[in-house]
């Protein structure tokens, strides 16, 4: 994964300069999506590394409908470099990109029980403050919890549940 990662990450700041330049940031995020989304089907993927397959059918299969002239040529670059499988890769550092150029930050919460929308907006705005950038929040329920809220927002991670509240509690008695 970290190769992968290593790999695809010019990749992915091309796009992202190409994309500021043309300023069209949310067209290349939906089209490197789409790619992504597409090159991550095992049959897809298995497809891609067979060798018949040429470049332009390759860009072609990975092409959104509308794709701009740019987008094409960069997985026509993609397609010659052989690194068309690293598409979700550079999908996630493309989105991460934008997110930190748009100040945004991505955060996950995730809590034993569905959060009333009034919750949520405080633990948003909480998020806001702390960050001091905009703030997009996912929302997850996982009952294993027991209750309160594990809340990710990249490297930032704060463990209010009641199971890590637990843990803790178990790993100071056990020293």
């Amino acid at each position: 994964m970290s190769q992968a990662l290593t790999f695809a990450r010019p990749y992915a700041r091309a796009a992202f300069s190409t994309a500021r330049e043309e300023n069209q940031l949310a067209a290349w995020s939906a089209a490197l999506g789409f790619s992504a989304q597409v090159a991550a089907d095992p049959k897809v993927a298995s497809l891609l590394l067979n060798p018949t397959l040429t470049q332009e059918q390759a860009v072609a299969l990975l092409s959104p409908q509308g794709a701009s002239a740019s987008q094409s040529r960069f997985l026509t670059v993609l397609a010659e470099a052989r690194r068309l499988p690293l598409l979700p890769e550079i999908a996630g550092l493309f989105d991460q990109l934008k997110a930190e150029a748009e100040r945004v930050v991505r955060a996950k919460v995730t809590s034993a029980s569905a959060l009333p929308e009034g919750e949520l907006e405080v633990i948003k705005a909480a998020l806001a403050r702390r960050f001091g950038r905009e703030v997009e929040v996912e929302t997850a329920v996982d009952a294993s919890l027991i209750g309160g809220a594990v809340i990710d927002a990249g490297d930032v991670v704060i463990d209010g549940s009641l199971r890590g509240k637990l843990d803790r509690l178990q790993t100071a008695l056990a020293s």
